[in-house]
């Protein structure tokens, strides 16, 4: 399959903001038209991997012209041109997309221009929501997809379903001139990692006073003043990370939560020699490395 990079009457979109063009949704004429539109693009996911190439800009996003398959989802409209997404999981690649080179996108997501990272986390996303919601909850009823794959309604009771995100908090807590970092048990064993706590928001809840609850459970550590940072999409499989800074009123550590294998104080110094020191903070691609590197960065 022959990318649109390797026509040089397309240019690549890339740093522009995709535009999800969300009315355009309910208009089934229009997404017919669009779809076979030779200005339009693809992006291939596989099993929940993406196709993506090695361009000499560096590695993008597949974006091919049609070629033949309906497409089971619009993401939206990169420099106005249409943009659409099939997934292949559960069949077979047509011959044209053997052999391509379909990666895992947690590793993907600092490589990639901020557009094609969109598109494909976006993609991952809601493919994750509509293979985990065939049935209505209500009657067990088959769901359909509605509106361009973002709604999914049920064929016997007619309830219209939407993707749904899991809102989770992961937070930084420092006291003085240190932070708090724990270590999973979800981690290997072998890279010795400590990151920074995170949970999900509970109903009811808002999201300071989830920090302050996570942390509190964890590792028995008050947390008095919380501040927002960024966020982060994170579609393994839904969940929006809500990366907070926190000040800790307390330094006591308490251990009660078995997700927790250990957690300590570390100082600005302790973590830029942790290779010394035989231990490793989480990937750049993370929020948890962006909370951690923009405290470095204040001392």
């Amino acid at each position: 399959m022959t990318s649109l990079y390797e026509s040089e009457n397309v240019p690549e979109p890339v740093g522009m903001a995709l535009d999800r063009a969300a009315y355009l949704r309910d208009d089934p004429a229009w997404q017919a038209r669009a779809a076979e539109d030779g200005r339009s693009l693809y992006v291939v996911l596989h099993e929940g991997r993406a196709l993506v190439e090695e361009t000499p800009a560096g590695l993008r996003a597949a974006l091919l012209p049609p070629f033949g398959e309906a497409p089971d989802l619009f993401l939206g409209r990169v420099e106005g041109r249409p943009v659409f997404a099939v997934d292949f999981t559960g069949r077979d690649l047509p011959a044209a997309l053997e052999g391509g080179d379909y990666r895992g996108l947690r590793s993907l997501m600092t490589r990639l221009p901020a557009t094609h990272t969109a598109l494909l986390l976006t993609a991952l996303g809601m493919f994750n929501w509509r293979a985990t919601h065939k049935f209505c909850p209500l009657c067990a009823g088959a769901l359909t997809p509605r509106k361009a794959g973002w709604m999914a309604q049920c064929e016997q009771c007619g309830k219209e379903h939407f993707p749904r995100t899991d809102a989770a908090v992961i937070m930084l807590i420092t006291r003085g001139e240190k932070a708090l970092l724990g270590q999973s048990a979800n981690f290997p064993a072998r890279q010795n990692m400590y990151s920074t706590l995170a949970g999900f928001v509970e109903p009811g809840e808002n999201l300071e006073d989830a920090v302050r609850r996570e942390v509190m459970e964890e590792t028995g550590v008050r947390v008095g003043a919380v501040t927002y940072h960024a966020s982060q999409p994170w579609p393994f499989p839904a969940s929006l990370m809500l990366g907070f800074h926190g000040e800790g009123l307390s330094e006591e550590i308490v251990l009660e939560d078995n997700e927790i294998l250990d957690a300590r104080w570390f100082s600005r110094e302790d973590v830029r020699n942790r290779e010394a020191l035989g231990f490793s903070i989480p990937p750049e691609e993370s929020i948890a490395r962006r909370l951690i590197e923009a405290w470095l960065r204040q001392g």
